[in-house]
């Protein structure tokens, strides 16, 4: 009973700091978004400005020809995708009317003997139900922000934070480190290096992994004759850094639109092909490319995924894989003491340790 009441007492202990944890960020989250969003993008470009520099460029011009080109390839994206999708919306939709009247006219002719009424209620009931079951998503996703002016801050938060990683993050960790003990940097400031390397190797990879999804799902769109190839291929790009579940989502898109222009056989293939390049992602790219890289297994991949889309929607989802990973890195680091014989670990040593 005494151990049953040492272990009791100091799990409500972290359970309470947990808590207080998620309330902070809860109510912070748009402070917390664009910070986390910015950190993975330093993940991504403080390699790409320590290659520079050490190619002879001057600090401010490595990290200045980061930021830029951060800002012109996004940008860059966004307008592309947005003429796209103005010069094809109308033609979605109109065929999109078409193909509602055409099945609702086989629903007419069909041996099921529907009526319109039956119809009308039965596309009631579905609408009625998407909303429902989309209700928490959509909540979700507004949890980041609900207006255009919190996306505008949000946005110029992120490249701020952003751009002072690049200049001064070594220092801003050395200030972090220094609110600890002093028994006690060493280990902080090894297990920081070591999720910041897994960090780092985490975004390398799923970039890749979301340019195979977004080249296998659109190459497969072009070869089926599909309109807007461009925009579904970038929203399975960006959708696929939601691990497992991101690229299968976006690629309802593809789906869709093939549904919409090509009838249901070409949908089919297309769904075909969405799910093959999700198996080659869950099964060889997952498990043999991510799970080497972060060290997480495909079930803690999921359930993290799962837990971080409940609790805090598009977000949640979208940064609990590097966070798990990071922590489960840092974690191991001051649980071994290899902070005692390894006080700065390698990219080697974060991949290769077990």
């Amino acid at each position: 009973m005494q151990i049953a009441g040492a272990w009791a007492w100091r799990l409500l202990v972290i359970a309470a700091v947990l808590a207080l944890v998620v309330f902070l960020i809860v109510q912070l989250r748009l402070i917390i978004v664009p910070l986390m969003v910015a950190i993975l993008l330093a993940a991504l470009l403080v390699p790409l400005s320590q290659w520079l520099q050490r190619h002879r460029w001057p600090k401010w011009l490595a990290i200045a020809v980061c930021e830029i080109g951060l800002i012109a390839v996004f940008g860059g994206l966004v307008t592309l995708v947005v003429f796209q999708i103005r010069a094809g919306f109308p033609a979605l939709q109109e065929q999109t009317v078409q193909s509602v009247e055409q099945f609702t006219t086989f629903l007419l002719e069909s041996p099921l003997h529907l009526t319109d009424e039956q119809i009308t209620a039965y596309i009631d009931d579905t609408w009625n139900a998407l909303a429902t079951d989309s209700g928490g998503f959509v909540t979700g996703a507004l949890t980041v922000s609900t207006t255009a002016g919190h996306v505008f801050a949000g946005t110029l938060l992120a490249l701020f934070a952003t751009l002072f990683i690049l200049i001064d993050g070594r220092e801003i960790w050395t200030w972090v480190t220094n609110l600890f003990p002093s028994r006690a940097r060493n280990a902080i400031t090894g297990a920081g290096e070591a999720g910041w390397l897994t960090l780092t190797t985490f975004v390398k990879v799923q970039i890749f992994v979301a340019a195979v999804d977004a080249v296998g799902i659109g190459l497969g769109a072009f070869i089926l004759g599909l309109p807007l190839v461009i925009p579904i291929a970038v929203a399975v790009f960006l959708g696929s850094f939601v691990p497992v579940v991101g690229a299968v989502v976006t690629g309802i898109l593809a789906v869709f639109i093939a549904l919409v222009f090509k009838g249901p056989f070409i949908a089919l293939i297309m769904l075909i092909i969405v799910l093959g390049v999700q198996q080659i992602e869950g099964h060889v790219l997952q498990p043999l490319v991510m799970g080497a890289a972060v060290k997480v297994h495909p079930l803690a991949v999921v359930l993290a995924v799962g837990a971080g889309g409940f609790t805090a929607g598009i977000a949640g989802a979208l940064f609990a894989v590097p966070v798990v990973a990071a922590l489960n890195v840092m974690t191991k680091y001051i649980a071994t003491g290899q902070w005692r014989t390894n006080p700065h670990p390698t990219v080697e040593d974060v991949i290769t340790h077990d």
